[in-house]
């Protein structure tokens, strides 16, 4: 209606009749307009950059990634995807040993996290998260208008609290991210005993880490165990992750998800990917070869280096400004990450790329610009 162009009604949630309105502009929620969106990492399109900034993985994914896409008829496209994801979320069930009523997929993983904040967080609860660590963490929290609890790491970023504050939900990465390292599966575990609420730990990157959480969701009823296809699976293009825990949490997921959240293409390609185990882990050695080829060659030119679970490096040099080592490798065409702020200034994160780009790095920082 042309009439109502500018105009935004509110009605009545009983009568449907308006009860307000607002001409001549748009109502945005006042939480919304205050908060900072999350930042991604740089995507560039510039040609024959060393992009080393978004922890993707350097390698082509499974053989089976390609059969399955081959196999795919365009005409089923004009069809919708299955809502259930059942064939995907099968492969995954037999893999990590559970039914399949206990295992939710979602488009990335940044979904899940999304949905749990809905599914487990009312109104007037808070979320916790680990600082530093994801930060699109605290951008979640302030889109569900709650408040973020940051459980703040030491000074060598690891683990002390060890009472968290009363929150509804904890997103606890493990390995940590930026920070690359792995917490105790001890303390881990001790945590999930004792918190009140919900528990989900993020294993983005626990294919390159020497253990892994999943045998808590099968343990605790209020925890869940998270992974993606972004990182060792050579599939952030598709986004695509899973949950596993109860079925109760589970449920809870499934009641709020978009009713096609995954298409059929991503659907298939997952499947194949989760399929070939072998190919994944192939690829993981080689990546757990390069970071620890990496980190002594990082160390010999005087920074310090984390002890990396996960297929990037945390490195803080020592002589030089860590903002001033970002700029200066993208000036010569190698990319890192950057995070400025209090407790991440310091250093720079730099994804495990293959040998050759590790070699052109190196180079870079050793004044060869090689």
């Amino acid at each position: 209606m042309p009439g109502l162009r500018g105009c935004v009604l509110r009605c009545s949630p009983a009568s449907g009749s308006p009860v307000d309105k607002v001409v001549g502009g748009i109502v945005i929620r006042k939480n919304v307009k205050e908060m900072t969106g999350y930042t991604p990492g740089e995507q560039p399109r510039r040609a024959g950059l060393v992009k080393l900034n978004t922890n993707e993985n350097p390698y082509p994914p499974s053989p089976r990634v390609v059969a399955a896409l081959s196999l795919l008829e365009p005409a089923d496209l004009r069809l919708y995807p299955d809502p259930m994801a059942l064939d995907v979320r099968q492969s995954i069930a037999r893999l990590h040993g559970v039914t399949v009523d206990h295992v939710f997929s979602g488009n990335g993983s940044d979904e899940i996290l999304s949905l749990c904040t809905r599914a487990f967080v009312e109104d007037g609860d808070a979320i916790g998260y680990f600082d530093p660590s994801y930060s699109l963490y605290p951008v979640l929290a302030a889109i569900r208008n709650v408040p973020g609890w940051p459980c703040r790491l030491d000074d060598a970023f690891g683990w002390p609290c060890n009472d968290p504050e009363p929150c509804a939900l904890f997103f606890l990465t493990n390995p940590n991210a930026p920070t690359s390292l792995a917490f105790p599966l001890e303390k881990i575990t001790a945590f999930c005993r004792a918190f009140p609420g919900v528990v989900l730990i993020d294993e983005a990157y626990v294919d390159f880490a020497p253990f892994h959480c999943m045998e808590l969701a099968k343990t605790f009823p209020n925890v869940l165990v998270m992974r993606t296809l972004s990182k060792s699976y050579s599939l952030a293009g598709i986004r695509f992750g899973y949950v596993v825990g109860s079925p109760d949490l589970i449920g809870a997921l499934f009641k709020i998800k978009d009713s096609y959240n995954i298409d059929r293409i991503t659907q298939v390609i997952a499947r194949a990917a989760i399929e070939d185990q072998g190919h994944m882990m192939g690829n993981v050695a080689r990546i757990k070869s390069t970071r620890a080829r990496l980190t002594r060659g990082l160390t010999a030119l005087d920074f310090e280096v984390s002890e990396s679970a996960s297929n990037f490096l945390w490195a803080r040099p020592k002589r030089l400004e860590a903002q001033k080592v970002f700029e200066s490798l993208k000036a010569e065409g190698v990319l890192v990450r950057y995070f400025p702020g209090e407790r991440t200034g310091f250093h720079v994160r730099i994804t495990v790329g293959t040998d050759a780009e590790a070699d052109r790095l190196l180079a870079v920082l050793g004044g060869g610009k090689a």
